[in-house]
């Protein structure tokens, strides 16, 4: 199966509302960035990063998919993807300029279009690919109630809708004000409006400092909050650590590592306690199973943080032991030939071959944006 050509491509999608922040970031629209592998079987494998539709950045991408990487993957065997994911991800003058970022990023969509294919070969969903599946339902947690723009109103009846209509019973909301009591004010509402028996996380999104996490993980204490996620600066382990020690709130990060390295040193200095990898920031599926293995090796749970808004993710998450929980956020799945779906808080496991990457056409045609 000789790869004879690679397209990066550029997609940007519209939220399912007008627009949502949290405690660093504020967007409209959802990247998805990537790259087409054809084979000289006529087979296409699909492959995409996450980023947040800002163009300039998200053609530094394409051009590092068609420029630095196309030229070393065609007329190569895509079977080999152990071999190709180390011939790119360790080519000497790639190396030097990046081992995160924009060239993991592309990296990334590279490795997912060859898992994509190969699983397409094979004619099997991708979590069938890679042994079969561990669990009956993979769980989701509801990301998309909870951020920080939607206000009390909106916060409360978004939450009773998720848990009450559509059968979620985990919640994940956002905190990160300026002011930690207004967040503690809306979690307390949303637990006694949903009630005891869901389980809510939150997530910070590296907002705040440790003196500010300590004190509002003391006035958190009795909120039930099932992990606290990304709570300080994302590189910063020390903190994490001292954090972990000193409150009974488990921590949990992973989504802006981008190496099974980065991971480790959290993982040895007890920083946290669920394990978030994402194959958009890794180097793709094959870093993200170095990466859950890890966290296996452990006995730590891997949760994925959804970057591709879990198209992916769902057949890892399927197939992998160390995962029953999955984040949901419903932005994209309406543009994909299989969409991922849930039902009464479950996920439906996958059944087309492949990843799940493949764009609809309409959807190519109407959101695609130059790569020049």
């Amino acid at each position: 199966m000789k790869i004879t050509a690679i397209e990066p491509f550029i997609l940007h999608l519209p939220l399912t509302s007008a627009s949502i922040s949290d405690s660093t970031h504020n967007i409209t629209h959802w990247g998805v960035v990537g790259a087409k592998i054809t084979a000289d079987d006529g087979l296409e494998g699909y492959g995409f990063t996450g980023t947040h539709a800002h163009l300039p950045s998200d053609r530094l991408i394409t051009s590092c998919i068609s420029d630095c990487y196309a030229p070393l993957l065609v007329g190569e065997d895509a079977s080999e993807h152990s071999r190709l994911w180390t011939k790119l991800a360790r080519y000497p003058s790639l190396q030097w300029v990046g081992r995160a970022g924009i060239t993991h990023l592309a990296l990334a969509a590279i490795d997912v279009a060859l898992w994509d294919l190969k699983a397409k070969k094979a004619g099997v969903p991708l979590w069938h690919y890679l042994g079969g599946a561990h669990t009956a339902g993979v769980e989701a947690y509801n990301t998309d109630i909870g951020w920080l723009s939607i206000n009390l109103e909106n916060l409360l009846a978004g939450s009773a809708k998720a848990v009450e209509e559509d059968g979620f019973t985990r919640l994940k909301i956002k905190v990160g004000h300026d002011d930690p009591n207004i967040d503690i004010g809306r979690l307390a509402a949303v637990r006694k409006r949903v009630g005891s028996s869901v389980r809510i996380a939150i997530d910070g999104n590296g907002k705040w400092d440790l003196p500010t996490c300590q004190r509002f993980c003391a006035s958190a204490k009795d909120l039930d909050i099932y992990w606290f996620e990304e709570p300080l600066w994302y590189d910063d382990v020390t903190s994490h650590a001292r954090l972990a020690r000193n409150t009974s709130i488990p921590i949990a990060l992973g989504e802006q590592l981008y190496t099974v390295d980065a991971f480790r040193s959290f993982i040895d200095a007890g920083a946290v306690a669920y394990v978030q990898p994402d194959v958009t920031r890794l180097g793709g599926i094959t870093e993200y199973i170095q990466v859950a293995d890890l966290a296996l090796a452990h006995r730590l749970p891997v949760v994925p943080h959804a970057g591709e808004m879990s198209q992916v993710h769902v057949h890892l998450s399927y197939w992998h032991p160390a995962s029953t929980i999955l984040e949901y956020i419903p932005w994209i799945k309406d543009h994909f030939e299989e969409p991922i779906h849930v039902r009464d808080g479950v996920y439906k496991r996958p059944e087309q071959p492949g990843a799940s990457t493949t764009p609809l056409a309409e959807s190519i045609v109407r959101y695609g944006k130059s790569v020049k």
